[in-house]
């Protein structure tokens, strides 16, 4: 057996959280979600990667994969903390408490980087001494980051590769010229990342105070136009002046005839295995500092990947490439053992990697084997399981051991209300089946039928416990809609106090302990 608990968890991104300015933050919300979670004993809060987005407002295509999203800073404590006026807190663009506005959001976190710059002499010796400290402590990342960032800014988004030749290609002297001319947009950008980790930490302490676990989500790949692949443009598979040489996506299926075509660079394996996996271990840390888990996005990539030809339309004509995800794997094991970061494994003094392999749609022994290998625990979705076969292994009878976690749906999926409206007739008889009772609240039942599983984390969408319809949805996965990323909680956190309850006292009767 185990030495884990079994969990009970939510998956909230803080976007969706309610507060002024329009989007969540790292504010009192947030302080209020965790205090709420750790009254009921629910032990677990899942989120999104906190990573800026992409204009779609995608979180998952990232310009920078280590920084955090300026969206998420909290102006209230900024004022607090006397590094913001109210004068200035008041002047910023702001939304209402509907949906995210993206377009609004960038507005905002300029304004919020130009007003902490221009009051950032006005603070005391010590505190510019702990910035300067945290800055040389995340150079591995930061300035280039901050590079990349103002770069874009001035080139009005263009993409790095139509950026001057010097630029884009980083040239020395063009680095020293921007360092010199930029330094006070360079500055911003480094002060918006310091206070998102100082707000960012001080909400991992009251998560560890309350007995929850931060579980975080990392893309396997990184975005073509990111700071990551401009800063380190050998560790990728481009062409000269940053082209595509090989691409990423997935072959064609049942779902789709050409496939899909997902646009960002491979990885040069051999790169990587000749620095010892020194990016990607660099890349894996910083994750880690941020969350307590981290579920790996498209893990099947780590045996092997689709490749597909850079300049091609579609996904057709890939090929597929094996990687060393055994070795990656295995050095981060070894780091981890080190640092003292390894999970509770189920022999003594054989602990595991605080990873979760997202392992879902077509997955191939190999696949299985290296999550096996590893004792990585895999991820079952319930709304996946009701198709008539009786082998499939989505369905809560065939999840068999408890190295899982269980999830009624995820951002990517309907709410279980708007699934359950959308499905035909045998498929609701089937879902009455397995549940030996008629549907009245889809996302209570299947929370039900995941609670009752061997796995050790049951994960549920806060919109599934809240009952809300399809237009709560978070993500329609393949679209690109005004829809995707924006939704936020309609109601104040007080109000969520009744279905926590419920939840937390499901889990116990599920012996689901915090």
């Amino acid at each position: 057996m185990s030495r884990l608990q079994r969990r009970a968890g939510v998956l909230l991104h803080p976007t969706a959280l309610p507060g002024a300015g329009g989007c969540g933050s790292f504010g009192q919300a947030a302080s209020d979600w965790l205090a709420l979670l750790g009254r009921h004993g629910i032990s677990v809060w899942q989120l999104l990667p906190l990573a800026p987005t992409d204009g779609t407002g995608s979180p998952y295509s990232s310009p920078s994969g280590s920084a955090l999203n300026p969206w998420l800073l909290d102006a209230e404590r900024l004022v607090r903390q006397g590094f913001l006026s109210p004068e200035e807190r008041d002047q910023l663009p702001s939304g209402g408490a509907g949906r995210l506005d993206p377009g609004l959001q960038v507005e905002r976190a300029a304004a919020l980087g130009a007003a902490l710059g221009r009051g950032w002499s006005r603070q005391s010796p010590e505190c510019q001494r702990a910035f300067h400290r945290w800055r040389r402590h995340q150079a591995s990342w930061l300035r280039d980051h901050c590079r990349f960032m103002v770069l874009r800014r001035l080139h009005g988004g263009q993409p790095w590769w139509q950026w001057p030749e010097d630029l884009a290609l980083r040239r020395r002297a063009a680095m020293r010229r921007l360092e010199r001319e930029q330094a006070p947009l360079l500055l911003e950008e480094a002060l918006l990342q310091w206070h998102l980790q100082r707000q960012w930490q001080d909400l991992r302490r009251q998560a560890r105070e309350q007995g929850v676990q931060v579980f975080g989500d990392l893309p396997f790949y990184v975005a073509h136009d990111s700071a990551d692949v401009w800063s380190r443009p050998g560790l990728f598979s481009l062409a000269s002046r940053g082209r595509l040489r090989e691409q990423s996506g997935v072959p064609p299926d049942y779902f789709s005839a050409t496939g899909q075509l997902w646009g960002t660079p491979v990885y040069r394996w051999w790169r990587h295995q000749l620095s010892g996996f020194r990016w990607w271990l660099a890349r894996l840390n910083r994750q880690l500092e941020l969350f307590d888990l981290l579920r790996l996005d498209h893990f099947r990539a780590l045996q092997a990947y689709w490749s597909v030809p850079g300049g091609d339309a579609t996904a057709e004509h890939g090929r597929w490439c094996p990687s060393p995800g055994t070795a990656l794997l295995a050095s981060l094991w070894l780091r981890e053992a080190l640092r003292g970061r390894l999970l509770p494994g189920p022999l003594p003094g054989l602990g595991r990697l605080p990873l979760v392999a997202e392992d879902l749609g077509v997955i191939t022994p190999p696949v299985e084997a290296l999550r096996d290998r590893f004792r990585l625990p895999g991820m079952k979705i319930l709304q996946f399981a009701f198709d008539g076969n009786p082998a499939n292994p989505y369905l809560p009878a065939n999840i068999r051991g408890e190295r899982w976690v269980v999830y009624t749906g995820t951002h990517d999926n309907a709410t279980a209300l708007g699934w359950w409206q959308s499905l035909d007739g045998d498929s609701r008889w089937r879902v009455e089946q397995a549940l030996e009772a008629p549907v009245q609240a889809p996302g209570w039942q299947l929370l039900e039928l995941a609670s009752a599983t061997a796995a050790e984390l049951v994960v549920v969408p806060l919109q599934d416990l809240l009952d809300l319809v399809d237009e709560a949805r978070f993500n329609t996965p393949g679209t690109t809609g005004p829809g995707n990323w924006t939704w936020r909680l309609p109601r104040p956190m007080a109000e969520l106090d009744g279905a926590l309850q419920r939840y937390g006292e499901l889990a116990r009767r599920h012996r689901r302990s915090p």
